[in-house]
């Protein structure tokens, strides 16, 4: 892994701009097969939340559009809708004139509604009684502590449950960047979830698009628990669903993704 600094996520997420035209350099920090599409797709959610009147965001989908290199993308974020109860907002990423990522934002003030929580988050240890993970080929991964509970080890199927804390900060205020932690995790670990099952090296799988529904804010919980899964992958395509809950069993969101197998290039 390249010898890069842990850069915050609010740091690598700065924007400078105003009036819904922004820009920022991709930071070499946050590789992953090149910029992390979770990476991407944080700068997006960020710049939506720029224009944003109400600061609370729902729902997140992009799709995405053409690799990056590490340099200057240009965004642009226009309002579609703009109401007392919620926003919709379209944001567009690009480098030197190509797309690289278009997503829609939704917003939604805090109201009077139904209450409850149906599923319960993983019986797994806390991250202090879990053991340390620590990948080496990646610049990303120095940007988040990464523990996996006793017993996860021996699991044989298409699914992670692992704590992860961001580094060297862990929470933000500003809900837009805070809401960007579940979203780069539900992002990055579809594919650790097939690692689990398969443990080869014949493929490398970039998502094509993500959904996500922020449910409860994680502004007050440092260590997050992904519990994600791929429960069918067919022609080429891996199907991938997953939860992030924080310590105290609160479920704060749900994301789906496609992910598109890569054949690694033969070694010569």
């Amino acid at each position: 892994m390249p010898q890069t600094p842990p850069i915050g996520l609010d740091e690598a997420t700065r924007l400078e701009g105003e009036d819904g035209r922004f820009s920022t350099r991709l930071d070499e920090a946050w590789e992953i097969w090149g910029p992390s599409g979770g990476y991407l797709a944080a700068i997006a959610l960020r710049a939506a939340g720029r224009r944003a009147e109400i600061p609370r965001p729902a729902s997140f989908y992009c799709n995405f559009l053409s690799p990056p290199v590490f340099d200057d993308v240009e965004l642009r974020v226009e309002v579609l809708k703009r109401g007392r109860r919620s926003e919709a907002l379209s944001v567009a990423m690009a480098q030197r004139g190509k797309p690289i990522l278009q997503a829609l934002v939704r917003t939604a003030a805090e109201a009077p509604g139904y209450r409850h929580q149906e599923p319960e988050a993983p019986a797994v240890a806390p991250p202090d009684a879990s053991a340390p993970v620590n990948p080496t080929k990646y610049a990303f991964w120095k940007n988040v502590t990464w523990r996996r509970p006793d017993g996860a080890e021996g699991n044989t199927g298409a699914i992670v449950r692992d704590w992860l804390r961001f580094e060297p900060t862990a929470c933000f205020d500003d809900p837009f960047v805070d809401a960007a932690r579940p979203l780069i995790l539900l992002d990055t670990f579809g594919w650790p979830a097939v690692y689990e099952r398969y443990r080869g090296s014949d493929y490398r799988a970039p998502s094509l698009d993500i959904c996500v529904n922020f449910h409860s804010s994680s502004a007050e919980s440092e260590w997050l628990l992904v519990d994600h899964e791929c429960p069918v992958a067919e022609d080429g395509l891996l199907g991938v669903s997953g939860r992030v809950w924080n310590d105290d069993g609160r479920l704060l969101a749900t994301g789906i993704a496609q992910l598109c197998c890569v054949p690694l290039p033969s070694e010569v």
